[in-house]
């Protein structure tokens, strides 16, 4: 692994984005994997350690999270700023395409790209997430936001588990590396979550109405696949369906008994991920 940034554009400056390099640097078939609304690029290492050996695998921090600069205040977190710095980072990477693996936000960014003319997203695994996002589901996220402070990365670890309950079947090993990559140590000892709260406040402004995507999403015309926990919040079975109806082609995997988000970092999640993106390479 290799760490690296990317300067990129906001209404105020510049700012850093970090993003994490798996694989051979010469190799042209490059996977983009960006992670969801508080998490960072850490989340996919499992995933990334085995894609490598068919692609070069970056996995960008978003702006706010993980070791990218947060924005200067003022600066609004939203779609239209994630665009803007993906897109620098597709420059930096100087290939003509991209697959894109994206869980949630990092799906709607994907979506997103892949709907523009001339894109570069070649194929599109969505984690997740779909045309449709209910107002509770973003209430329910909004909750678990915020300021939160810790003692210890036990504690952080505690709190992780009680919140991010799609990831259930992950191993110990998993659970210590997602709480010691998803905190930042402040200076009076204490940890707080590796995210900008002033995400969890845009968040807040943002989860009273529904999100409407699929204008977007029928505008997409590259190879995709959905993954979708079935007991998720954020992804129904009834968005899954009408999803599946107008895009019958689409490759689904279905997780019973997971919420939102999968971990991707299940054996059976990566290899289905691995064949996937195996079959779609040519």
């Amino acid at each position: 692994m290799h760490t690296d940034s990317v300067l990129c554009l906001n209404g105020q400056g510049f700012h850093r984005m970090v993003y994490r390099q798996w694989g051979s640097s010469d190799n042209d078939r490059v996977l983009v994997c960006v992670h969801g609304l508080a998490r960072n690029g850490r989340d996919f290492d499992d995933l990334a350690k085995v894609l490598a050996r068919d692609y070069r695998v970056i996995c960008p921090d978003v702006v706010g999270r993980g070791s990218s600069d947060w924005l200067p205040a003022g600066v609004e977190y939203g779609i239209s700023q994630y665009l803007n710095d993906m897109t620098a980072l597709l420059a930096r990477l100087g290939v003509e395409q991209v697959d894109w693996l994206g869980t949630s936000m990092g799906g709607i960014i994907g979506m997103c790209l892949a709907a523009m003319p001339q894109s570069p997203i070649r194929s599109l695994l969505i984690n997740d997430v779909g045309t449709f996002i209910p107002s509770e589901a973003l209430q329910r996220i909004s909750g678990y936001l915020g300021d939160k402070r810790f003692a210890s990365l036990d504690d952080v670890e505690r709190f992780m588990r009680i919140n991010y309950t799609a990831l259930k079947n992950i191993d110990d090993r998993q659970w210590a590396h997602l709480a010691k990559h998803g905190v930042r140590e402040l200076e009076d000892g204490q940890l707080a979550l590796h995210y900008d709260p002033a995400i969890a406040a845009a968040t807040a402004a943002n989860a009273g109405e529904d999100i409407h995507l699929w204008p977007i999403w029928q505008a997409v015309t590259c190879h995709q696949a959905l993954i979708w926990g079935e007991d998720s919040d954020i992804l129904s079975a009834d968005t899954v369906q009408q999803m599946q109806a107008h895009r019958p082609e689409m490759e689904l995997l279905t997780l019973p008994g997971i919420g939102h988000a999968p971990s991707l970092m299940e054996p059976e999640q990566i290899h289905w991920v691995q064949d996937w993106l195996r079959r779609h390479q040519r």
